[in-house]
């Protein structure tokens, strides 16, 4: 096939070669729900949705999984601060993340698997571990990974294992043998309640955060995928150790192409609730609409960082309701099936079959707009509609998302003020009383002069 992807490890683009022929098995690093969902979250998820629905439009059956952590240092310590038990933290936690994610239109995975259903794979993964003598057994109860057995650690992340000085990434703990060694096994700890210890051979205690998605993927997916994804800050340690873990005790290649979206950074600094410039999915949209926050994120590539201010999420608004205005003036065919040969639906093709490219697709879906407010071919306004679908967009009924939210901005109102002019060249008055009823609607009044159409805003 002609899909071409961004992989990480190899840093090259490379052709999509399912292993099953037809059948593309992804597993994406999910959330640790301890608090609501942030725009980085919201970010991963729309970018993988996005790869999903492509790989889906271009014929492809693909088995995603996106997991969850629900056991976790932050987990434990929030739910303490709260005095409830972890259970209903995490439980009340991953109904809100439902909730953010149908808000934006986001397909739920195949598979969302909690942690803590899977702790049997991961001390059997574990037990593998040991067996080969790729972990040991520490002296304060942990299990530890042998960072410097592993020949290849490191090639993820382009570390070097000389230059990765333990002081900059972690506290050295007593029991490991190499600095860089990291736990697999926690021993259960006094403070720690019930609820997160588990028995095991080298006694209670619980899982570190990398076993966990190395379990749960080959548990649901198998040894090997197509493609493993994730924010840019899980590429080191937390992907590099799951190749540590996976491929250590398979010897097989845990991916064939490994995936990473961008930052997002607010002043072009990258947002963290460390700074404390971090906005959560719910905090936007008070402000805008859920479609709106979509259409901002999906228009910039998956890889690039993806800067927020208020002026890009209105900007974003503007330019959706241009698309929407377009669906509004010409209602589309109902067919929903698309014509890979037209002119724009290959373009658009060909755009995202180069990693996944958004920013080029969606400026087809301008142009494909353009022709439909040119041509009033419903036909068009069908395939915009249909190629909108593959990113998640333009779904909603055109005049309720029109009359939702904010006035036009000045450019859609001229632009509309134009398609009315071309309509009453060409003696179709319908059509120019609807645009000025659209308007109307938003609070706009004409009046038409001899010097051509000029427009008020006055109250809707």
């Amino acid at each position: 096939m002609s899909l071409r992807i961004y992989s990480t490890l190899s840093r090259a683009m490379l052709p999509l070669l399912p292993i099953e022929p037809g059948h593309v098995r992804m597993y994406v690093c999910g959330m640790t729900v301890y608090d609501l969902c942030h725009l980085g979250h919201a970010r991963s998820m729309v970018a993988f949705d996005v790869v999903q629905r492509w790989l889906k439009a271009s014929g492809l059956r693909v088995s995603y999984v996106r997991n969850i952590t629900d056991i976790d240092d932050k987990i434990i310590r929030r739910a303490l601060e709260n005095g409830e038990t972890i259970r209903t933290l995490t439980d009340r936690m991953i109904e809100a993340l439902h909730q953010d994610a149908d808000a934006l239109g986001i397909q739920r995975p195949d598979h969302e698997p909690r942690a803590t259903d899977y702790v049997p794979q991961m001390l059997a993964l574990i037990g593998q571990l040991v067996d080969k003598g790729l972990a040991y057994p520490a002296g304060d109860g942990d299990v530890n990974y042998a960072v410097r057995k592993f020949p290849s650690y490191g090639r993820l992340s382009g570390k070097s294992l000389d230059d990765l000085r333990a002081g900059e990434r972690v506290a050295v703990a007593e029991g490991k043998d190499d600095p860089l060694d990291f736990v697999l096994w926690k021993a259960a700890k006094p403070q720690e309640p019930q609820e997160v210890q588990w028995d095991s051979l080298w006694g209670p205690g619980r899982p570190g955060w990398h076993i966990e998605c190395s379990a749960m993927c080959a548990g649901l997916l198998g040894n090997s995928v197509d493609i493993h994804g994730g924010g840019a800050d899980l590429q080191f340690p937390h992907h590099e150790n799951e190749i540590a873990q996976s491929e250590g005790a398979s010897g097989q290649a845990l991916a064939s192409i490994w995936m990473h979206n961008g930052f997002v950074t607010r002043d072009h600094e990258k947002m963290s609730k460390s700074l404390g410039n971090f906005f959560t999915i719910r905090d936007i949209l008070a402000r805008f609409d859920a479609e709106t926050t979509r259409f901002f994120i999906v228009r910039a590539h998956y890889r690039s960082a993806l800067n927020y201010s208020d002026a890009h999420l209105e900007d974003a608004r503007s330019a959706l309701r241009r698309l929407y205005t377009a669906l509004a003036l010409v209602p589309p065919s109902p067919s929903s099936e698309i014509d890979w040969e037209q002119v724009h639906a290959k373009a658009f093709k060909a755009a995202m079959d180069e990693d996944f490219g958004t920013p080029e697709a969606v400026a087809v879906l301008f142009e494909l707009a353009t022709e439909v407010n040119k041509t009033r071919s419903a036909v068009l306004a069908g395939l915009l509609r249909a190629l909108g679908a593959c990113l998640g967009l333009l779904q909603a009924e055109p005049e309720a998302f029109l009359q939702a939210g904010a006035s036009l901005d000045a450019l859609a109102i001229e632009a509309l003020i134009a398609q009315r002019t071309l309509a009453k060249s060409q003696r179709d008055y319908a059509l120019a009383d609807r645009i000025r009823q659209q308007l109307l609607a938003q609070g706009i009044t004409l009046k038409d002069g001899a010097a051509g159409t000029t427009w008020q805003a006055t109250a809707a």
